[in-house]
């Protein structure tokens, strides 16, 4: 599928070969945020950039903090990478005057370029969240990862479209693209042991864009905080994060909303397939120490966006969940 998609201030533009129109949507005026991987991806739009710079490993807010001073007076900033970089580039816009806009071409299938949602940079008080105002989804690209990571995002993704329909803020529209973007999924990920078939991958790119969609318009709670916290905390990685919890907060969120998110069980059998390829079924295999988890717990309990997916969870909760997915 390839299409231009005009959603009040922003363009979407998705399909294959739709990289090559980013010059062309970009303008001749952008400083740009990447990656050493992502960057040989995409070299016409290396090329175009009045500035590059590759953004590491890290905090989106610290990041977002160190590069503060390096992007300057920006009017464009354009990511090209994955979701820390797409993050990087929305939180860095949002301390900027109201002019300066972000601009995303996902390497992943984080959907961070269609949100609102992130961190804002460290000591800068008073910003706002935005999202990026031109997104340029090619699945040669977003759906580019390897297996086991394609996996994980993957889960990331599915996250979103699991809890996009449960939280307070689901409306009709959004909870569609949220099922359209799980059967998607499924469809991509349908037999046990198999790659993603190159029209696969397409359909997890588009799945990923109508996730990050839905969730933008009906923010998240459980899962994502679970998982986000067993990143900030846990230091795990941020996919395989998602994968290893989602298959029990699909759990938890069906008893918050019996019949309405699994009820015949299919879900968590898609999460626990996910997990499996990622490599990332059980938390336990993501590097975090199972004396990590109280702390995991305690964090997340504090986190606001639980309220979004009531009733929220407590310390004690949480804590029998990251058990559970340990």
């Amino acid at each position: 599928m390839n299409f231009t998609w005009q959603d009040g201030e922003r363009t979407i533009r998705f399909g294959r070969g739709a990289v090559a129109d980013a010059p062309r949507l970009l303008g001749d005026s952008y400083t740009l945020l990447t990656t050493e991987r992502a960057r040989a991806a995409a070299p016409e739009v290396v090329e175009g950039a009045s500035a590059v710079h590759v953004v590491g490993p890290g905090l989106v807010d610290e990041l977002a903090a160190e590069l503060h001073e390096a992007v300057g007076d920006a009017r464009l900033i354009v990511a090209l990478g994955g979701g820390r970089v797409v993050d990087v580039a929305k939180a860095l816009a949002g301390v900027r005057p109201h002019g300066t806009r972000a601009a995303a071409i996902p390497t992943t299938l984080s959907a961070a370029e269609m949100t609102r949602i992130h961190r804002t940079p460290a000591g800068h008080e008073g910003a706002r969240n935005v999202r990026a105002a031109i997104v340029v989804n090619d699945p040669d690209l977003s759906a580019s990862q390897p297996t086991a990571e394609l996996a994980a995002s993957s889960a990331n993704a599915l996250a979103h479209a699991v809890e996009a329909p449960v939280t307070t803020l689901a409306s009709p529209v959004p909870t569609l693209a949220a099922r359209e973007a799980m059967r998607l999924i499924d469809v991509a990920w349908l037999v046990e042991g198999e790659d993603p078939s190159y029209l696969g991958r397409e359909q997890l790119a588009q799945a990923a864009l109508l996730s990050g969609y839905a969730i933008d318009a009906t923010r998240y709670g459980l899962s994502h905080v679970m998982s986000q916290t067993l990143v900030r905390v846990g230091g795990a990685g941020h996919g395989q994060a998602n994968a290893a919890v989602l298959p029990v907060a699909i759990g938890a969120l069906e008893q918050r909303n019996p019949g309405r998110v699994d009820p015949d069980g299919t879900l968590v059998e898609l999460a626990r397939r996910l997990a499996r390829r990622a490599g990332a079924d059980g938390i336990r295999r993501l590097g975090v120490d199972e004396d990590q988890l109280e702390a995991c717990a305690r964090a997340a309990a504090q986190r606001p966006d639980l309220r979004y997916t009531p009733p929220a969870a407590d310390a004690e909760e949480l804590l029998a969940l990251y058990r559970a997915a340990w």
